[in-house]
């Protein structure tokens, strides 16, 4: 599927080639959602606010080969906004303390043991070192979608993931689980 191809396509009116956009990440979306909303329902409730927003604006889409990113920005906005909405905005900061009692149900998304040993590791950083580390390593999304999504310049971004790591690597043992460019090896990092 050339993405770019698609993009122009949706932008003449094609709504089959939009869908086909949305659903071929539609897994990431999906997470990404749920782990600014925490929970099932208010996920697809801001993953429907982004396919509407994307489906009114993405006529002003410049580069085709940005999709993806540029429709995960729409998303962590939606999210943001629902949130404020709420009167609950607390980006990724705060888990439920139901989250780490383990759960037992069918949903995939949901969190394993060592999963949730990382939420508690995680639970030590500041809410934005939090979001930037998540969205890098959970999400895999580039530093300057990180930064665009955020509306944080680039080198700040960097700054809050090389604070966070260096706090992680204190609570985990320090030097031993880096590898020779700085980064965390060792350790589950996938939620």
């Amino acid at each position: 599927m050339k993405v770019s191809r698609l993009v122009s396509q949706a932008q003449r009116g094609n709504k089959e080639a939009l869908l086909q956009l949305i659903m071929a990440d539609q897994d990431a979306y999906y997470r990404l959602a749920y782990s600014y909303m925490g929970n099932e329902h208010d996920a697809m409730d801001a993953m429907e606010d982004m396919i509407v927003t994307i489906y009114e604006k993405v006529g002003h889409l410049q580069n085709g080969a940005a999709f993806y990113s540029w429709s995960k920005t729409i998303l962590v906005n939606r999210c943001k906004t629902l949130l404020r909405k709420k009167k609950r905005f607390l980006p990724m900061e705060e888990e439920q303390e139901s989250s780490l009692d383990g759960f037992t149900d069918d949903n995939p998304y949901r969190k394993t043991e060592s999963e949730m040993d990382m939420q508690l590791l995680l639970s030590h950083l500041t809410a934005k070192q939090r979001e930037v580390i998540e969205l890098r390593y959970i999400h895999d999304l580039p530093y300057q979608t990180i930064a665009d999504m955020t509306g944080a310049p680039l080198g700040t971004i960097k700054s809050r993931m090389s604070q966070g790591i260096q706090k992680l690597k204190v609570l985990i043992g320090g030097d031993r689980y880096e590898n020779d460019r700085g980064e965390i090896t060792g350790v589950q990092t996938e939620l």
